[in-house]
């Protein structure tokens, strides 16, 4: 029996095989697609869930609380961890990590006899305590985990960082040099790991938090309320509560913090978030970590969701187009004895035998179009199904359930025809078979157009973000690191050197520049007020002629001048929003004192320019309260502002200027205007999967409505014949029989527009800087659908429109 029902359904598949050839293709593609996001879910889903006892694992999160407003920091100040420990019994162990200020990327050098072999700049480094390993699971190559950390001076490396430094050669016991923030520092290397997992602790190398001048600092700090820059891990003992423990921390402030409290500008509570959670849903993102876009990762499985049901309906309206081509089959069944149970079993079984066959091709499209998914997702998915066979058997699941779902209404259709009826050829497609048919159609073209609307709208905001003066000037713009203290005392030589270039307009440098996370901030009153009305601003140390180089906009008062020595005595260049936050304007706030107050000291500056608000983050976060004080030398990163798009012979001279100076340091640059895009990079991958998914689904949608097209002018084949006969004109046939489809291409318009100005007005909200969401957004959408849908339509209406009337009416 199961042979006799496989053969009828391989012949049928094969008597009709366009129709078949439709069916497949549209569910290979919808499966694809579903496997492809459905990997990608998975793996976001599974952030540091390789860690042993990950639910157990918290990070301590501090709320910053002032009279207008509260902040969340994931950070901590560095006596925090040792008191939890000792305070609550339930915390087993406690670890803290630090990652330099301001600093993208550090040079590392291979030293032999003394002496730098191989010198790169590698990003992502981070100081942790000995503890972190005891936390976090890692698989060691080389090494101890649990004594790695023990010393100053010790660093353990990623194994890629590893083969950079010394190839296939062992790491252990070798000396390296790490210029950064905290000095040219001489390492041990005690470890090489390599992550058993993704995890928002995206580490390239990790060096001991007790080395050099910031382990002294780190040993020397008391007091509890500031210095909130640490990230503090707790791992609970088992069977523990963690909002039990959450509960304890309002007195355990007032005991360790309360006194220190009293002397800043904020208070402060604090929270527990689970490590698991922290890459998606974290509330507290901080330059350790860049949060994962869990919106992503909804839209990304509704869009997976979508693609399939619109492939699924395809074979629904197919199947239920064609049913009388198969009624007499199964008027012959049921005269012959077959009950309904065993028709359903049937056609469930031929929808799982086409969902299989489409199975075949969806792997092989999901391994060819891996490597570009990973490209455009920023991910490293990899699958390889004969090794994973718990991915293997979710696949197959996938297609089985697709099988079911798509051929569940046509299997009861189907077999519901009475025998007497289409034994007389009386079967037809009922009303309201038909009225479901259009119902389906409605439903892929409404979530077709919410895609392109989607995807528009996206597009919008993007070009938005391009194109939004930022306050400065971001285009033609280099930005070199300046890493090693060698580079920086070099520093005045090289700027000389470059401003001698007839392409250079100016040069500076400073801690910071747009686009890189800036931690330092300060609280400032003005004089005569409580340090309770203070004013958060970030600051950012700078030398002469940054906020010309910059091009920030001067309102009021001047710039930093080597002609006014006072400049690098407390003098503060403000922006307008801390201005107006400190009660004053642009004019009346210039020479004006306002007084920086810490815990235990204070300092009074001098107002002396207000310049224009400006972006100095993603436009996704709104304008904050910035000031610029002047640190003529020593500083993180040199900006070279140029005037012509050709630069290459500009960075091979800037390039042979930095070797005569800094022989051993490799001259590294990017370009602002690059560097300030990747706040969006969350946004940006969001919007290209999106279009990608959104012309797949598209496409799947116009099988179906091709199948449809081609169906409907089979069955009217005759009343065309009898047309043109009559004398009725090709684009008169045409228009007929297009449009009923354009017709429901139109109700689905207009079911799409109010959903999608909903959802895409919400995701807009992200953004402190957006779009208004205009008319025309919606009618191109509207515009792209239907001349999609038209064409799809008029390649079977045309053909049939053309077809010689003598033929189609020969046999009547």
């Amino acid at each position: 029996m199961l042979r006799n029902y496989i053969q009828i359904a391989l012949r049928n598949l094969w008597k009709n095989k366009s129709f078949s050839l439709i069916n497949i293709v549209g569910l290979a593609v919808g499966m694809a697609c579903c496997m492809l996001i459905l990997l990608y879910v998975q793996q976001q889903l599974s952030y540091d869930r390789h860690h042993e006892k990950a639910d157990d694992l918290y990070r301590l999160v501090t709320e910053f609380v002032t009279e207008s407003k509260t902040e969340r920091a994931p950070t901590s100040a560095a006596p925090v961890a040792a008191a939890l420990k000792n305070e609550f019994p339930e915390v087993e162990e406690v670890t803290r990590v630090f990652i330099p200020f301001s600093e993208d990327k550090a040079i590392l050098r291979r030293m032999e006899g003394g002496h730098s072999v191989q010198t790169f700049y590698e990003s992502k480094g981070a100081y942790a305590d000995p503890t972190f390993f005891k936390i976090f699971t890692y698989s060691f190559l080389e090494g101890n985990a649990q004594r790695a950390l023990d010393q100053p001076n010790t660093v353990v490396l990623s194994k890629e960082v590893a083969q950079k430094l010394f190839g296939n050669a062992p790491a252990l016991n070798r000396v390296i040099r790490i210029s950064n923030s905290n000095g040219d520092l001489d390492f041990k290397v005690t470890g090489v790991f390599e992550s058993k997992g993704p995890s928002h602790l995206d580490t390239h190398y990790l060096m001991s938090l007790q080395t050099g001048e910031l382990g002294a600092f780190v040993r020397s700090i008391q007091n509890f309320a500031v210095n909130n820059m640490f990230y503090t891990y707790i791992k609970l003992r088992p069977g523990s509560d963690a909002k039990a423990l959450e509960a304890k921390f309002p007195a355990f402030i007032q005991k360790y913090m309360g006194e220190d409290l009293k002397k800043v500008a904020f208070r402060k509570n604090q929270y527990l978030e689970s490590v698991p959670r922290i890459h998606l849903h974290t509330e507290a993102e901080g330059m350790f970590n860049k949060k994962g876009n869990s919106q992503l990762v909804y839209i990304l499985a509704t869009v997976a969701l979508f693609t399939l049901l619109i492939a699924c309906i395809n074979f629904m309206n197919l199947s239920t187009a064609r049913s009388g081509k198969r009624a007499a089959e199964v008027g012959v069944r049921k005269v012959m004895g077959a009950e309904k149970q065993t028709l359903v079993g049937q056609f469930l079984g031929e929808s799982m035998l086409i969902s299989l066959l489409s199975l075949t091709i969806a792997i092989l499209l999901v391994e060819l179009s891996l490597p570009v998914f990973n490209q455009v997702a920023g991910t490293n998915l990899d699958v390889s199904l004969t090794k994973d066979y718990d991915k293997l058997l979710l696949f197959v699941g996938l297609a089985l359930l697709t099988g079911l779902v798509a051929g569940s209404y046509p299997a009861f259709y189907l077999s519901s025809f009475n025998p007497a009826q289409v034994l007389k050829g009386k079967a037809s497609n009922s009303l309201a078979v038909t009225q479901l048919r259009k119902g389906l159609v409605v439903f892929q073209f409404a979530l077709s157009i919410m895609l392109i609307l989607g995807s528009l709208v996206i597009w919008r905001q993007m070009r938005f973000l391009q194109e939004k003066d930022l306050g400065f000037v971001k285009d033609q713009q280099l930005v070199v690191p300046l890493r090693t203290s060698q580079a920086k005392d070099n520093y005045r030589t090289f700027k000389q050197a470059v401003d001698k270039q007839a392409e250079v307009v100016a040069s500076a440098a400073a801690t910071s520049y747009p686009g890189v996370f800036v931690a330092g901030d300060q609280n400032f009153v003005r004089l005569g007020q409580n340090i309770e009305q203070a004013v958060n601003v970030k600051m950012n140390h700078v030398n002469y002629d940054f906020l010309e180089t910059m091009g920030f906009h001067l309102l009021s008062g001047r710039f930093f001048s080597t002609k006014f020595p006072a400049d690098t005595a407390q003098r503060i260049i403000l922006n307008e929003t801390a201005v107006a936050r400190l009660g004053y304007t642009p004019q009346n706030i210039l020479g004006q004192r306002i007084r920086w107050k810490s815990s235990n000291e204070q300092l009074d500056y001098q107002v002396v320019g207000v310049v224009r608000d400006f972006n100095f983050m993603g436009l996704q976060q709104p304008i904050n309260s910035f000031g610029f004080t002047l640190a003529p030398w020593g500083l993180n990163y040199m900006v070279i502002r140029t005037n012509t798009p050709q630069v290459k012979r500009l960075l091979a001279s800037l390039e042979n200027t930095w070797k005569s100076l800094n022989a051993d340091e490799p001259f590294e640059y990017s370009f602002l205007d690059q560097d300030f895009q990747r706040n969006y990079e969350a946004e940006q991958t969001m919007g290209t999967m999106i279009g990608y998914f959104t012309a797949i689904a598209i496409l799947i949608a116009c099988l179906g409505l091709y199948g449809l097209a081609a169906f409907t002018a089979e069955q009217r084949i005759k009343e065309i014949g009898v047309r043109k006969v009559l004398g009725a004109s090709v684009g008169h046939i045409v228009g007929l029989l297009s449009k009923d489809f354009m017709t429901l291409v139109l109700i689905a318009y207009v079911l799409a527009v109010p959903i999608s100005w909903y959802l895409m007005n919400e995701w807009l909200q992200a953004f402190a800087f957006r779009i208004n969401l205009s008319w025309w957004l919606f009618a191109g959408a509207g515009g792209i659908a239907f001349l999609i849908a038209l064409a799809t339509v008029s390649s079977q209406t045309i053909r049939a429109a053309m077809v010689n009337p003598v033929k189609s009416l020969k046999s009547e």
